[in-house]
């Protein structure tokens, strides 16, 4: 049972650049969930999909499966875009998955995604986070050490200007150092940073938030000095980010959320600044520690002191921006 706030600036509009759909027998987020979520007070004009390993194609080549996500979550939008579920417009752009690692064989997975996303297709993650501990859970695309470095899979990244794709990064943040290499082997292409770049606070790194918040400050500073960068303000109630929100008996408030999370969402605003900066659900994984509506509580607490021009930029703008939606 989560707390009921009231909303906080109900008017504020807000893109959602980040959320999962699914349908598994113990779980399922499909376009009623998201729509009670984004309609519980905030306001939600539209959304941003990003894979997750669903609805892949059981028939064909290997390399085509996950096309099949993409052909789902468009009809999704689809049925958004009809009214028929109010005025939010879910999933306006669509991030799916390839596995660049095919090299050049890439390129026939991107130009089938682009055709089942209709003009909602922008971008591809392809999840590189990785740990040696065995306590910490490696990404779900179950990356080898080093993805983003390997050859064969620069050959496929290398594909996305090609096309005019941007590149979702998602990995823990000893590899940022690894994400400031790509962005600056392949400046044309546009990035985005998932989840404050993966702050880890499970396994070898609990009970050192200390530590590993001067290393990812300083290993995040050097990436943001590439200007092809924006990053993604949220993903902290992950349980691997160590606060333990998920093991509370009473539900965190949001400015129990926002008072632990306001370390790395300020240094994010104060590296990138807020034209390179944009505030996320990543729904439903966050669910874990919060709902929706105390989630964007919190992030709205996290920008109490901008300008109504920041947070225009933080709460919608970056993110339309960055997606190319109308």
């Amino acid at each position: 049972m989560h707390n009921v706030e009231a909303i906080l600036e109900p008017d504020l509009p807000i893109c959602d650049p980040h959320h999962h759909l699914w349908d598994y027998p113990t779980s399922r987020y499909m376009i009623e969930e998201l729509n009670a979520d984004a309609g519980s007070g905030h306001r939600i004009e539209s959304t941003v999909f990003v894979e997750c390993n669903s609805f892949y194609r059981a028939d064909g080549p290997r390399g085509l499966a996950p096309v099949g996500e993409t052909e789902v979550v468009n009809g999704v939008a689809a049925m958004s875009a009809s009214g028929r579920f109010g005025e939010m417009r879910a999933c306006a752009g669509i991030v799916g998955f390839a596995d660049l690692s095919l090299g050049t064989d890439v390129a026939p997975v991107l130009e089938a995604h682009i055709r089942a996303g209709g003009d909602r297709f922008r971008g591809v993650r392809h999840a590189g986070a990785w740990d040696a501990s065995e306590a910490v859970r490696n990404a779900h695309t179950n990356p080898p050490h080093g993805l983003y470095g390997s050859a064969a899979f620069r050959e496929g990244y290398a594909r996305l200007a090609d096309h005019g794709l941007s590149f979702e990064a998602w990995q823990f943040h000893p590899q940022l150092p690894e994400v400031t290499d790509l962005a600056r082997a392949f400046p044309e292409t546009a990035l985005v940073l998932d989840h404050v770049g993966g702050p880890l606070g499970i396994g070898p790194y609990e009970g050192r938030r200390a530590e590993v918040f001067a290393v990812w400050k300083a290993d995040l500073a050097e990436l943001a000095k590439s200007p092809n960068v924006v990053v993604k303000l949220g993903g902290l109630g992950m349980a691997i980010c160590g606060f333990g929100f998920h093991k509370r008996e009473t539900p965190a408030s949001s400015e129990d959320l926002a008072q632990a999370w306001r370390p790395y969402i300020e240094t994010c605003i104060e590296l990138f600044g807020p034209e390179r900066c944009m505030f996320e659900s990543n729904f439903p994984v966050d669910q874990v520690s919060c709902d929706y509506r105390t989630l964007w509580n919190a992030l709205k607490r996290l920008a109490a002191g901008a300008s109504a021009g920041e947070k225009a930029l933080l709460f919608r703008d970056v993110a339309r921006r960055t997606y190319r939606l109308t």
